[in-house]
């Protein structure tokens, strides 16, 4: 088994919020990151898939592919935008960096089931302290 991991950057605004409570109560669960304002982060994505080398090839997946898929599917999507606004598969949900990362799991796994390979997991880093894994359990 072979794993191959691609990084990609983005910038996006976000705000954690239920809009069902008060300022009060948000800024109580969420401190900063419900400034009514919102707020942003310069975002870098993981991508790592697994599986067999193409014996002719020699790849897992042509990198480029891999690029291909990520920025078409995700980076273009995010990349200087409101998450909680502006992107479809974030629409509803919480816009948490765990929420996010599942979301880009979820859009990305059978991209890369049609190419033959599978997602292994995304790694979101909001800051450079902080960071989420998810391998679609």
């Amino acid at each position: 088994m072979v794993y191959i991991t691609r990084r990609e950057r983005f910038s996006a605004a976000h705000k954690l919020h239920r809009q069902e409570w008060s300022l009060e109560e948000n800024e109580a669960t969420f401190g900063n990151c419900s400034n009514p304002n919102w707020h942003g982060h310069n975002y870098e994505l993981f991508v790592t898939v697994k599986g067999d080398i193409n014996p002719t090839t020699g790849f897992l997946i042509d990198l480029k592919v891999m690029k291909k898929i990520i920025n078409l599917h995700v980076i273009e999507k995010l990349d200087h935008k409101n998450v909680n606004l502006d992107v479809d598969f974030m629409q509803g949900k919480m816009a948490s960096t765990e929420v996010i990362a599942m979301e880009i799991f979820h859009v990305l796994k059978p991209l890369f089931e049609a190419e033959d390979v599978s997602l292994h997991c995304i790694r979101l880093h909001e800051t450079e302290n902080n960071a989420v894994e998810y391998y679609g359990e």
